[in-house]
């Protein structure tokens, strides 16, 4: 199996995604509203909105997003109730995945070593969304 977050954002989802591949690297896929065919009706401020955002962050896996559509009904509502987890390999990757997508953004947790054993940290990045990074030490 394998897991690839979907998030949805209000109109910058490829800026978001930009930032994000200045962390992971990797080639970044964006295909704008214009491109998909029943399109051609949207309004013009919607019509460069991402409709779909790829990225890999490694082993198969892909974080990927789209714009809204607020002609369509489409509302985002941004909120806690979703984490992406990342789990690196080694502390010293943790830090620098932490650092890097924590930069503008509040951190809840800092990086430390926590009672259940791990290196663990969380924060919401400057576009809202929630973060995990947890790298379990060698026991």
């Amino acid at each position: 199996m394998t897991l690839n977050p979907y998030l949805n954002f209000d109109g910058n989802a490829e800026e978001a995604f930009r930032f994000y591949q200045s962390v992971f690297g990797g080639e970044l896929f964006v295909q704008k509203m214009s491109q998909a065919p029943g399109m051609e009706n949207l309004p013009e401020g919607e019509k460069n909105r991402a409709m779909h955002v790829g990225l890999p962050i490694g082993n198969g896996q892909f974080l990927m997003a789209s714009d809204c559509l607020p002609s369509q009904g489409h509302i985002l509502n941004q909120g806690n109730n979703n984490y992406i987890s990342i789990t690196p390999d080694s502390r010293e990757e943790a830090d620098r995945i932490f650092n890097g997508l924590s930069a503008g953004g509040t951190v809840e947790m800092p990086m430390d070593d926590m009672f259940w054993g791990d290196y663990f940290g969380s924060f919401v990045d400057k576009f809202g969304v929630c973060w995990m990074i947890n790298f379990a030490n060698p026991k």
